[in-house]
């Protein structure tokens, strides 16, 4: 039987839309069921963020009546804006093991993309960099941590197949924060002369103040990454659903801010307690027992995963960057996490991936980005 690609469009469809990837990696040893109810809530256009600057269309994939695949197309204003360009995105790709499945459901993608001005389209990212990015290329052995997609490894073949082209790769450190041996000295000299050279302090961030900080945050975020591919940065509304969000993973021992002694922000820290690790005891349902393994999380969760450390660029050569990390290490040796993740980081950042190996990271995933022209369509 032939594929059938149609657009998402009634409550039975989301569900569907959502349902797939628990058929498709049921039987994965290390894939997370996420929840349920996040992923409804996360697809409302009235709850996320992303809507507010961008529009999306979900598309489902049937042979025979039933859903073999899945894709959404965006676009997102924002990076539009930034960037100067008419790029699309596509996202949310899960699909069975069969060549004639992508092809259709790209195909819509690209149909809708052009129907709303844009040339060119990137992906998979569900809907924007900084939620799940790419496609699995190494690390299918390892349970993801929080905001890390999985796939098999068929979908790297499938897409390739159909055509996709490599943008970039995205590369995630394995760091045994509790092990100082790893580390060059070099970064506990840079680390120690921070604040008596330079008067820069280390403080955590706390709950009531957790909005005002993301503040702080987008001040380095919007300066330390806007020269990174794909960089988009974050409006007052994202910052709301974003401190929301970190309500529900804060832990004060992770959440770091650097200020100057005048009180202006230097750099950021923000890592997040993996609760991959809960959400693996909850098969993606809050009842009637998944309550009880989120709140007690504490006991279960023993790595984290460094998502965002940055420097404002005129604070770049205090050795600030050399603090946080060793900040990072010291608290491990007080707390139940003594591992993580971090990135992602880009494979051309030379710099960040020379910091990784002197720190004593090494590789353990990849995740690639593709990318096509959207050409004139049929």
């Amino acid at each position: 039987m032939s594929v059938v690609v149609r657009p998402v469009s009634s409550r039975r469809d989301i569900k569907e839309f959502i349902e797939l990837p628990y058929r498709l990696h049921s039987n994965s040893e290390v894939w997370v069921p996420p929840l349920r109810l996040e992923r409804r809530i996360f697809l409302m256009r009235s709850q996320n963020a992303f809507f507010s600057h961008g529009d999306a269309q979900l598309f489902l994939a049937e042979r025979d009546g039933r859903v073999v695949g899945r894709i959404s197309a965006q676009y997102d204003e924002h990076f539009n804006e930034f960037h100067d360009n008419r790029w699309g995105m596509f996202g949310f790709l899960e699909l069975e093991d069969a060549p004639d499945i992508l092809p259709p459901l790209l195909d819509a993608a690209r149909a809708w993309l052009r129907a709303h001005g844009r040339d060119r389209l990137i992906g998979p990212m569900d809907f924007t960099i900084n939620d799940e990015l790419g496609v699995m290329i190494e690390g299918f052995e390892r349970m993801p941590f929080i905001r890390q997609p999985w796939h098999p490894p068929y979908y790297q073949r499938l897409c390739e197949q159909a055509g996709l082209a490599k943008e970039v790769d995205l590369l995630m450190y394995e760091l045994v924060i509790a092990d100082r041996s790893k580390i060059l000295p070099i970064i506990f000299k840079l680390a120690e002369q921070v604040e008596p050279r330079h008067g820069i302090r280390i403080r955590r961030m706390s709950r009531r103040s957790l909005r005002k900080d993301m503040d702080r945050f987008a001040e380095v975020y919007n300066a330390a990454w806007s020269d990174n591919w794909g960089f988009v940065p974050y409006s007052k509304r994202d910052l709301d659903v974003y401190a929301q969000e970190m309500q529900l993973v804060f832990d004060r021992n992770w959440f770091m801010v650097a200020e100057t002694a005048e009180g202006d922000t230097a750099a950021i820290a923000i890592t997040v307690p993996d609760v991959n690790q809960v959400l693996a005891k909850m098969n993606g349902r809050l009842l009637p027992f998944g309550w009880w393994h989120y709140l007690r999380k504490a006991k279960t969760i023993d790595r984290v995963r460094v998502g965002f450390l940055g420097v404002k660029p005129e604070y770049q050569h205090t050795g600030i960057a050399a603090g946080l990390y060793v900040e990072h290490f010291d608290t491990a040796t007080r707390v139940q996490q003594k591992w993580g993740e971090m990135g992602w980081i880009l494979e051309t950042n030379r710099n960040m991936n020379k910091a990784m190996e002197a720190m004593g990271g090494r590789v353990v995933r990849r995740f690639r980005v593709y990318a096509s022209d959207l050409g004139a369509g049929s």
